[in-house]
Parts: structure tokens; sequence; C-alpha cells
């Protein structure tokens, strides 16, 4: 890798630039509180729902060619994650107010740190910086929203809008046509090996940054091998020196 210049950075978001996974954890503790106050339900009971909405949420494999807002789609994932488990739906609006109440608080609970920001800010000052990030096009631009984060990016490129995710080449094309650079100019910098790393290694990129907080089940077995491993986001620059 000697003797290349690196020129621009593409991040990922979730669990990335922001918490996304612990943001998700006050929400279901919210509409936990919600389900004990309305339904008087155990702890139990309580977390056999929650788990099988957050299973369903995994599994969730949404067409936005199908007419159905995402949010109706969600919205039934916890009306029926009730029904499996009780049996029966206690009240029809029931679903509605979890799934509202979830994502609210999951919105509200995201933050892009004073950290991270200044790093944003830092690095803007020397490198193009490009957000591509996949997932439905309106829940992932909700989160750039709740973030305010717009401002310290080039471009941005949420892979929903766009045939092919990431690891597929063709989003990865995508952003460098955007930012006018070359695959070897650019860092991959990402939290999902099978995603953010696999997808910057299929696309020839300069180097991969996996960040691995720790908190997540993903291992190193020998599939997928990032050039680089943070714990954190915040250690980038240190790749970078190495990089330059």
């Amino acid at each position: 890798m000697a003797g290349q210049t690196v020129g621009a950075i593409l991040f990922d978001l979730d669990n990335t630039l922001i918490e996304t996974t612990k943001a998700g954890g006050v929400a279901i503790q919210k509409t936990s509180e919600l389900l004990r106050t309305a339904l008087g339900l155990d702890d139990a009971t309580i977390s056999s729902i929650c788990n099988k909405f957050k299973q369903k949420l995994l599994q969730e494999n949404f067409d936005p060619l199908s007419g159905r807002p995402l949010d109706d789609t969600r919205v039934r994932h916890w009306e029926e994650s009730i029904e499996e488990t009780l049996g029966s739906l206690p009240r029809r609006s029931l679903g509605a107010e979890c799934y509202y109440l979830w994502k609210k608080s999951r919105l509200d609970a995201l933050s892009l740190s004073p950290e991270v920001r200044d790093l944003l800010r830092r690095l803007r000052c020397r490198y193009k910086l490009l957000l591509l990030t996949n997932g439905e096009a309106r829940s992932q631009q909700e989160k750039v929203d709740a973030v305010q984060c717009q401002e310290f990016f080039d471009a941005i490129v949420i892979g929903g809008e766009h045939a092919e995710q990431k690891p597929s080449v063709s989003i990865f094309t995508l952003c460098f046509n955007r930012l006018g650079v070359e695959a070897r100019e650019c860092v991959m910098v990402g939290d999902s090996l099978d995603t953010d790393i696999q997808g910057g290694l299929n696309a020839g990129v300069r180097a991969t940054v996996w960040v691995n907080s720790g908190e997540s089940d993903a291992v190193l077995d020998g599939s997928v091998r990032p050039h680089f491993t943070v714990s954190s986001v915040l250690d980038l620059p240190r790749v970078l020196d190495q990089l330059e």
C-alpha cells in the first residue's frame, strides 16, 4: 500500500459513528415500561414480546415497491409479537403505541458525540468524506436528520435508495464517482465485516478499517480480513498516519 495517497474516507453510520445498538436498547426499555403499565405483564412476558420484535426487525425484508409504508410494517411486527406471546392483541391500537414509542425513543437516544463531531471536522480539512449506510431509505434518513450530520460530509449515500447495497461493488463505484476519486484513494470505515469491510475489499479501496467495539458478536474468522482494526472510530487518525 506504500506510495498511495488517501484522498477520501467512506464512513458507515450505525455503530460506527452513532451507537444505534445502545439507542435500540433504550427504546426497548421505554416500550417495556409501556407494556408493563398498559397490561400489567411480568418481566419474562415483556422480554418475550420484545425479543420477538427484535428478531422480526433483524429478519425484515422490506420491499419499497410494495406500496406499504415501513411504519405500517413495523407496527405489524409489534402486533404479531404481542399476539404470538399472549395469544391475542388486547387492543387494536397497542401495536402502533409500541412502535411509535420505540421509534421516537430510539431516534431521541441517537447522537453524534462532540468527540466524533470534532473528528469529522478535522478530517474534512484534509479529506473528502462520504457517509455510506445500508438500510431502508426513510429509516436511515430519519437517523441522519436526528443526529444532524449532513454538514460533515461531501455526500451521503443511503443503500435503500439504490438497486444494490454494501457489499456490492456498484454502490461503492457510485460513491467514488460522487466524490470524483479512485478506489485506491479511499479508506472504508465501518463496524460490519460482511458489508463494510467485505464491500471495501470487493471495491479495491486503499484500506479498510474495522471498528470493533467489542459489543457485537462479530469475530475475525479468516474469511474477511480488514487492513486495520480499531476499538473506536476516534482511533482513525492513528491509522491514517500509518497510511500516509
